[in-house]
Parts: C-alpha cells; structure tokens; sequence
C-alpha cells in the first residue's frame, strides 16, 4: 500500500471516533465521511500531505456541523506519523442515503426503546401534587447535574400545559426533523424535548387521554434519543393522565415527588406519590423544596417546616418499603434568576457543577438516585 493509501486509511481509523453529537454515532458509521484524498503537499515546505476530507452531513444546514468539522479537523491536525493540513469539504446526504439512513436507524429502535429487556437507563419521573413548588425547576438542575457528573443525560417535559424547560436551559430552537426522526436539543449537556419548543406551542392546549398519551409516545418514539444513561420526565402536577401514562409507557421509572414545607403542599405531594399504589412504579424518594431562607447565618422557615419528613414517612407506610427524605434545597432567588436566564443555577457559566452548597446538595442527591 503507498503512503497515501496508509494515510487515508489511518484517517478513516481516527475518525471512526467523532462522533455525530445529536446521533450518538460515529460519522463513519453514520456514513457521513464520502471520501478521504492525501496528497503530497506542493505549497508549504513544513507540511506532508494535504488531506481534504469529503463529509456527507445528514441535512443541509445541520446545526452542529461546526462541531463535526471541527472535531474532523482535529482528528486529522493531530495525526502522529506525519505532517498534514485538513481540509474539510461539507456537503448534504442525498435524499436516498438520508433515507436509507433513517430506515436504519428506525429499524434499530423500531418503538419506544427504554421499556426493552436489558436497557440500562435509569429513569426519574420528577412529580409533585401541586403546582408552584420549584418541580420543574428540580428538574432541570437535576439533569444539569447528571450531564456535569459525566452521564449521557435525557429530559423530556411531560407538562403538556405548563412546559418550562426550555427557558430553564436557554432553548429557542427547534428539534431537528430528519425525514420525520426528531434529533432532541442539546443544551448544558442535557438532551432536551418539549411540547414548547413547536411552533404554535405557546397558545392553550387542552388534551386529554389518549391524545396526552400518544404525546408521549412519540416523545419516547419518534426521537432519537441514543442509549442515556439517565432520563427525567417532568411530569404535570397531581395524579393525572400523564403520571398513568408514564407508568404505563416506563414501567421501569422510579417517582420522585417533590413537596414544599408547609402541609397544604406535602398533603397533596402524598397523593402524587400513592399512583404507585395503581401502577408499577417505585417510589425513590422525596425532596423537599423551599425549605428555609438563610439569612445572616439563620435559617428562616417561610414556608413552615416538616413537610418533606410527613410525605416521606406516609409514603413509607403506605407503600411498605423505605421512601427516603433525600434533599432539601433552599430557597434562593439565584436558582429562580439564572434559571429564567437560560442556565441552570446548579452550573457555572462554564457549565461545570458548583462546588458550593447547592451543587453539593444537587451532587448528593443525584448520587443517591444512581446507587
């Protein structure tokens, strides 16, 4: 073989580990690199070979093509046992390889993947009883603290009505629709989905039953989600269609019910709990919300006290097994504003995990949920 031949070869090689970040795939499974040309360099004394990559994005335009190629270019800079120049050639499947693309990756998945035999993502259904307790909120640090701990980390918004996750990570763009295969939004590592980021997402809805159902069917369904390690569902409060569904569509969900203090909230965090009681779904555990306002070296209990403590011990007599009290988080206006701002409060503005007291509470109660 001549030295370009074992060039583009090794290249193909290293590139077999880019991968693709909204498929989960390498670009070479993925069919994505055409071609691979080395030849000896006439321009530039200090350099081998001019290596032009030829990739094959799957739709034109594709959002993260700045990430492919860069990740190519890097692959190809960084090759040891000679001096070479990248250049990268971008260009879009045509419409039949994209098709036999999707038809694969469809025929791998065929239907909801997280309720197969042997799948190994754990998955957190975040509920509460009532609205206005920081659910949603939970939600969106928890998966941010997932993603930064080094998870593959999936969140769907199953509140059909009062979808927030979007503004939570900052999203203002919409799925990427591959011949009617939807690539989730990546934001602050989490791989994200909601009813919100649709056009015409933000007048009234009103589903019920199986149309709230199929809603999330097709979010399991019709995205590609890859093979997470964790996905959180943010459920709508109380015990309604969609908790059933869930259960229903995941039988392998843990529940977790989110309460504040005070007992017109943890009361009815207990019902939200007892759907275990009607469909197989364990509860994990409860975290309580708002529990105090520090103030000068004082804890000041606004809300009252005690609330996650009775629907943990409730829930454990009820159901017959240990439901744990796991966390309780403070109010803090910081969580509220940059959360509005488009960052979970859990991160840094580098998106790393804070060391502080709320990316030390968030780390243990993520630990707990994953031992």
């Amino acid at each position: 073989m001549s030295e370009t031949r074992e060039i583009e070869a090794a290249i193909y090689n290293r590139l077999s580990r880019v991968i693709d970040p909204e498929l989960g795939r390498s670009v070479t499974d993925l069919g994505m690199i055409a071609a691979i040309n080395a030849v000896p360099s006439a321009h530039d004394a200090d350099v081998d070979y001019d290596v032009t990559v030829h990739v094959e994005l799957t739709v034109e335009g594709c959002p993260l093509s700045e990430t492919i190629t860069n990740q190519i270019n890097g692959a190809v800079a960084s090759y040891p046992d000679a001096k070479l120049t990248p250049h990268i050639e971008v260009s879009s499947m045509s419409r039949d390889k994209l098709d036999d693309l999707v038809a694969d990756l469809k025929a791998e998945r065929k239907q909801n993947p997280f309720n197969k035999p042997g799948v190994k993502t754990r998955i957190f259904a975040i509920a509460s009883g009532k609205g206005g307790v920081g659910k949603s909120s939970v939600t969106a640090n928890l998966a941010a603290t997932f993603a930064a701990l080094g998870y593959d980390t999936a969140a769907i918004d199953a509140d059909i009505y009062g979808f927030s996750l979007p503004r939570l990570f900052g999203v203002h763009t919409q799925p990427t629709n591959l011949n009617g295969m939807l690539m989730p939004v990546t934001a602050w590592g989490v791989k994200l989905i909601s009813i919100g980021m649709f056009a015409g997402a933000d007048r009234a809805i009103l589903w019920r039953g199986p149309r709230l159902q199929r809603s999330l069917e097709q979010f399991l369904s019709d995205v590609w989600w890859g093979q997470p390690d964790v996905l959180l569902l943010d459920l709508a409060p109380g015990t309604g269609d969609m908790a059933i569904s869930v259960a229903q569509a995941l039988p392998n969900a843990e529940l977790v019910v989110i309460t504040t203090p005070q007992p017109s909230a943890s009361d009815i965090a207990v019902r939200s709990g007892l759907v275990a009681l009607q469909v197989p779904m364990k509860v994990r555990g409860v975290v309580e919300n708002m529990s105090y306002y520090e103030h000068k070296g004082e804890k000041l209990r606004i809300f009252g006290e005690g609330g996650g403590q009775r629907v943990s011990e409730q829930l454990t007599e009820a159901l017959g097994y240990d439901v744990p009290l796991m966390a309780q988080l403070p109010l803090e206006p910081e969580v509220r504003e940059t959360g509005e701002a488009g960052r979970p409060a859990v991160l840094d503005v580098d998106g790393a995990l804070r060391n502080d007291g709320i990316g030390k509470t968030f780390r243990s109660l993520a630990e707990q949920l994953m031992a």
